[in-house]
C-alpha cells in the first residue's frame, strides 16, 4: 500500500470566517474524491485547530494498492479539478509518498 500525504499552507484571508468557508470547501471536495475515483482506497483530511497558525492549515491522508494507482489518481479529472481549487487558495504544498 502506498500512503500519499499532502500538507496545505493556505493564503492569508481578511477574516476567520472567510478562511473557514475556504477550508470547508477544500475539505468537501478533497472527500468527494472517494466516490469518484476508484483507484483511491482511503482519504482522510485533517484542519489545523489554530486557523492562524504560521504551520500548515490542511492535512490530506490517502492510501492507494499501488504507485500505479497513485498515479492515476495524480491525473484523473477530477482530481485535477479539486487540485484547481485547492491551486487558487494554496502558498505551499508539502508532500509524501511511502509504503506501507
Amino acid at each position: 500500500m502506498i500512503n500519499h500525504v499532502v500538507l496545505f499552507k493556505l493564503k492569508k484571508y481578511d477574516s476567520q470566517s472567510e478562511k473557514q468557508n475556504v477550508i470547508s470547501a477544500i475539505e468537501d471536495a478533497l472527500l468527494s474524491l472517494l466516490d469518484k475515483i476508484g483507484e483511491l482506497k482511503y482519504i482522510e483530511v485533517g484542519i489545523n485547530y489554530e486557523l492562524e497558525s504560521k504551520s500548515h492549515d490542511i492535512c490530506l491522508i490517502t492510501h492507494f494498492e499501488t504507485v500505479d494507482h497513485l498515479d492515476a489518481y495524480r491525473i484523473h479529472p477530477e482530481h485535477l479539478e479539486v487540485a484547481k481549487l485547492i491551486g487558487h487558495h494554496a502558498v505551499e504544498r508539502a508532500a509524501v509518498d511511502f509504503e506501507f
